[in-house]
């Protein structure tokens, strides 16, 4: 059988400090427990989300792993903990805090996860020193936002946190948050179905057309939700492209910056599914669920297996193997996971 690794998972630590009374900023996010098995993420005294201990306790994460056929997830920060906003001392300690619970959960099971930190972006400088420190704890790679404060992925004084994380080779997981158009989205949850969507275009978008995808060749990027509407908005980047030579900043239209470029597998339809792997390959889509919030796939890996003409090489890439090559894990490590499991 395929090994299954879900690369989008998100996890919170329980203990995080309470930065809200601590700073005297309600902006920070506060996780007010319930009861022993729920929780609500607050944020200025308002519920932003309501969750389960699936979302702290790595047990239970491991129980509905079992439960839904999945052998390793990738787990990385809840993204409202991002906090580019906040005092840069202020969000390096929270970034922090986050990583070191991150890979005291991938010590404490290495065969069952593999952790994604976070960094500071409001400072480039603090971000780097973060994004090496994750790597030294072992680490995959890192999460980041798809904008700063409002300022795009192209925004110049991040270019050398880009180059830093294509020197370490560290990849990096784009996950859309403070989303744009928030003040035409607030009925029907647009902001989670089409701003997430669009805000996750505007960030690719950004990355091949300034030329940061050309100045770091070789920097690997995933991005979540099947990449948004940025793949079927590519020809249309591409003839602007064509059409404004004078906004052009790349040798080439945007479509040929993508080669480093990866998506998750959460479109929920197997012609959209088709869509991705003619327009990127195969070897480019990495399965992702979402866990533990509710637009996830359950089970992690269901349009994949719904996808019936798929081929059993096409599968278990998709399904696994891409994930490994993108996060650099070497497939034994799962591979033994699996092994022990069964034993």
């Amino acid at each position: 059988m395929a090994m299954r690794i879900d690369f989008h998972t998100h996890i919170y630590p329980k203990d995080l400090p309470n930065f809200a009374i601590k700073y005297e900023n309600e902006k920070w996010p506060v996780l007010e427990q319930k009861c022993s098995c729920g929780a609500d993420i607050m944020v200025s005294g308002k519920v932003f989300r309501e969750v389960t201990d699936q979302v702290w306790d790595a047990k239970k994460r491991i129980e509905d792993m079992d439960n839904e056929g999945v052998d390793m997830q990738v787990i990385s920060p809840v993204p409202v903990t991002f906090s580019y906003w906040a005092p840069i001392e202020q969000a390096v300690e929270l970034a922090q805090f986050q990583n070191d619970f991150i890979a005291e959960v991938v010590k404490e099971h290495p065969d069952r996860f593999v952790g994604l930190g976070t960094v500071p972006l409001q400072d480039a400088k603090a971000a780097i020193v973060e994004l090496i420190r994750c790597k030294e704890m072992g680490l995959a790679g890192i999460e980041i936002g798809t904008n700063i404060n409002g300022e795009n992925l192209d925004s110049e004084y991040l270019l050398p946190f880009f180059e830093a994380a294509e020197q370490y080779e560290i990849p990096l997981f784009i996950h859309p948050w403070e989303t744009l158009a928030q003040d035409r989205t607030p009925r029907h949850n647009f902001l989670y179905t089409i701003g997430m969507p669009s805000e996750t275009a505007l960030a690719a978008a950004s990355l091949v057309w300034s030329g940061v995808m050309e100045k770091c060749p070789n920097l690997k990027v995933c991005f979540a939700h099947g990449g948004g509407s940025f793949p079927y908005i590519l020809p249309r980047l591409d003839q602007g492209w064509d059409v404004w030579p004078n906004l052009r900043r790349t040798k080439y239209p945007p479509s040929h910056y993508t080669k480093n470029f990866y998506f998750d597998s959460l479109v929920y339809e197997s012609h959209n599914l088709h869509y991705l792997i003619e327009r990127f390959g195969h070897e480019k889509i990495i399965m992702g669920s979402d866990y533990p919030f509710l637009l996830r796939e359950i089970n992690p890996g269901k349009i994949i297996d719904e996808t019936l003409d798929l081929s059993e090489e096409v599968r278990k890439a998709i399904l696994g193997e891409n994930a490994m090559t993108f996060l650099n894990v070497e497939r034994s490590k799962v591979l033994n996971g699996k092994s022990s499991e069964n034993t």
